[in-house]
C-alpha cells in the first residue's frame, strides 16, 4: 500500500498486484518510407520521442497521410492513449488528445475502460526508473514490449484510481496556471524594456519617466568606453578537480541566476593564479561568450571570491557615469542581443570575443535616469524570480506527493 492514501480509501484493504500487460494494449508505431511524398504532410499527428515534453499532446512537428500510415508500421492511436517512449528516451510518456500515431520510438498504452488513463500516466512518471532499470543497448537504450508487459505494478480500485489521478491532475493544473503567470510578466517586462530603451536608429525611447522627458537625446557609448573592466577567466582547464573554491563556466550563468547546483571546485593555488587575472567582485557582471547559451548574464551576488573559465566575460562599469544593475538590463535588451548573436564566430564552438564585447555601443542616458530605469526593471525581475520559486515549490511538492500515493516498488514483496 501506499504511505499516503485518502481518508475513503484506507480501510478497503492492499492495492492488487498485477502486470503492466494487463491493465490494457500496448502498441508499436513505425516510419513510412521517408522517400516517398505522398505518405508525409497529411491529416495525422506523427510523434517521435524527443517530442514527449509536455502531459497532453495535440500537435506534432510532422504529420503523415492516410496512405503512410497504411503503408507503414504506424498505428493509429485513439484519443486518451499514453504515448511511452522506448527507445533512446526511455520512459518519457503524454496522453494524446487527439488520434494520432508515432513513430517505432514507443510502445503506447490503451488502456482498458476499467482502468483511468491519467492514473497510469502518473504511475509511468513515478516508475520510470523500473523501465530504465529493464532497458539495455550499446548505441541507446531500448525496452521491448515484452519486457514493458511483464512489469509489476500495484493497483486500487477505479474509485481510488480517479481520486489520485483528480489529485495530481489539479496541482498539475495549479502548476500551469502559475506558468503562464510567469511567462506573462516576461512578455510584460520585454514589452516595457522595448518602450524604456531606444529602438534601433532612434536616440530616445518611446517611454520615460516624467521627470527625464526633456532631457534630450541619450548618448551612444562604446562598452570599452564605459566599462572599467572587461576580462574573462582562464583560458587553461585546471589540473585540480576538488578543493575549496568554486570555478564556473557558462553552464553556470542561467536567465540572469549563477547557478551553483552543479558547480565545480578547484585547489587553492589553482584559485590564486586565476583570480589574480580575473578578480571578480560584487555587481560584476557575469556574460557568457562561448557556447550554446552565448549571451546569457548575470549580477555577481555571490559573497566569496569564485574562479572562472574564459567561457565566462566579466563588465564592471564605471561608477562615475554608468549604473551597473542598467547596464545588465542594458546587456539583456533586443540591441545588445543582437549584436551579440551577429558577432558570434566559430564553427565547432561558438564564441564571441573580449574586442568585440569592447566594440559594442549601446545607448545611455543621464545615471539618475539609469538608476530608475534599472530600479523599474529589478522590481520586475523580482515578480519573475518569487513566480518561478513559487513554480518550484508546486513541482517538489507533486514529486513529493506522488511518492507517497504511489507504493514504491522496491519496497513491495512481489
Amino acid at each position: 500500500m501506499p504511505s499516503l492514501r485518502f481518508p475513503e480509501f484506507r480501510d478497503i484493504g492492499e492495492w492488487e498486484h498485477t502486470r503492466l500487460g494487463k491493465i490494457g494494449e500496448f502498441i508499436g508505431g513505425g516510419t513510412p518510407e521517408t522517400s516517398v511524398a505522398e505518405y508525409w504532410d497529411g491529416d495525422i499527428q506523427w510523434f517521435t520521442p524527443t517530442e514527449i515534453k509536455e502531459k497532453y499532446l495535440s500537435k506534432s512537428k510532422r504529420t503523415i497521410t492516410e496512405k503512410g500510415l497504411k503503408n507503414s508500421s504506424a498505428k493509429s492511436l485513439p484519443k486518451g492513449t499514453l504515448l511511452l517512449s522506448t527507445r533512446a528516451t526511455v520512459g518519457d510518456v503524454g496522453i494524446a488528445v487527439n488520434p494520432c500515431s508515432t513513430n517505432q520510438g514507443f510502445q503506447s498504452l490503451l488502456v482498458k475502460e476499467s482502468e483511468i488513463n491519467v492514473f497510469w500516466y502518473y504511475w509511468l512518471i513515478c516508475h520510470k526508473n523500473d523501465l530504465l532499470r529493464k532497458s539495455s543497448g550499446s548505441t541507446f537504450l531500448e525496452i521491448g514490449k515484452g519486457e514493458i508487459q511483464k512489469v509489476d505494478a500495484f493497483r486500487p480500485q477505479k474509485e481510488e484510481q480517479k481520486k489520485i489521478a483528480d489529485c495530481l491532475a489539479a496541482i498539475d493544473a495549479l502548476i500551469t496556471a502559475q506558468t503562464q503567470k510567469r511567462d506573462a510578466l516576461k512578455a510584460n517586462k520585454k514589452g516595457l524594456m522595448q518602450q524604456l530603451f531606444p529602438a534601433e536608429g532612434e536616440t530616445q525611447p518611446k517611454l520615460s519617466f516624467p521627470e527625464f522627458r526633456d532631457m534630450g537625446d541619450w548618448e551612444v557609448k562604446r562598452l570599452g568606453d564605459i566599462c572599467e573592466k572587461i576580462m574573462d577567466g582562464t583560458h587553461f582547464s585546471p589540473k585540480s578537480k576538488s578543493g575549496t573554491h568554486v570555478y564556473l563556466t557558462s553552464k553556470n550563468i542561467k536567465n540572469g541566476v549563477i547557478d551553483l547546483s552543479n558547480v565545480s571546485y578547484i585547489s587553492e593555488e589553482e584559485h590564486r593564479q586565476i583570480y589574480k587575472k580575473c578578480p571578480v567582485m560584487a555587481n560584476d557582471i557575469l556574460l557568457t561568450k562561448d557556447g550554446a547559451n552565448t549571451g546569457n548574464c548575470a549580477l555577481n551576488n555571490l559573497a566569496f571570491e569564485f574562479s572562472l573559465l574564459s567561457s565566462v566575460a566579466v563588465l564592471r562599469g564605471s561608477k562615475l557615469f554608468l549604473d551597473q544593475r542598467f547596464l545588465y538590463q542594458a546587456i539583456l535588451s533586443e540591441k545588445i542581443q543582437r549584436l551579440i548573436k551577429e558577432s558570434i564566430s566559430g564553427q565547432a564552438i561558438t564564441r564571441i570575443t573580449l574586442e568585440k564585447i569592447s566594440n559594442f555601443s549601446m545607448s545611455m542616458p543621464s545615471l539618475p535616469e539609469q538608476q530608475k530605469i534599472a530600479d523599474c526593471l529589478v522590481s520586475f525581475d523580482a515578480l519573475i524570480t518569487a513566480q518561478i520559486e513559487k513554480i518550484d515549490a508546486l513541482k517538489t511538492h507533486k514529486k513529493g506527493l506522488m511518492q507517497q500515493l504511489f507504493p514504491a516498488m522496491d519496497e513491495v514483496s512481489t
